[in-house]
């Protein structure tokens, strides 16, 4: 289910927020479905809890996921920002991107170019 990448200049925490949104974007995680305790899932990816929590909290402020006292922590049934989201983000930081290529001197063509080449 989560993955981290311990050589990822991405702190920890906000891998599991990312982790948690991709699957369920990829719908291995579905509205409703109850996800690991901070405790189970501190003690399957072999990190300090106080992480899980930190970002269990982030996602609940994002709505994306719901604690019930004693019946445990579930994906709330709106889900649907989370793509739009996510896309908006990918964009914005392409956009950061480009600025930044612009800023150095490389022309929208030159830019593009590479993009649609791939390289």
């Amino acid at each position: 289910m989560i993955t981290l990448d311990e050589k990822s200049r991405i702190p920890i925490y906000e891998q599991i927020i990312n982790e948690v949104k991709r699957n369920i974007l990829q719908g291995f995680l579905k509205p409703k479905e109850q996800i690991p305790s901070i405790r189970e899932l501190a003690t399957t990816l072999g990190i300090n809890p106080n992480t899980v929590k930190k970002s269990y909290a982030v996602l609940e402020n994002q709505n994306i996921i719901q604690s019930r006292s004693t019946k445990g922590t579930f994906i709330t049934s709106k889900i649907d920002h989370i793509l739009e989201e996510t896309v908006d983000s990918c964009y914005n930081r392409i956009i950061k991107e480009i600025n930044e290529l612009k800023r150095l001197g490389i022309s929208e063509r030159d830019i593009l170019e590479k993009i649609q080449v791939g390289e």
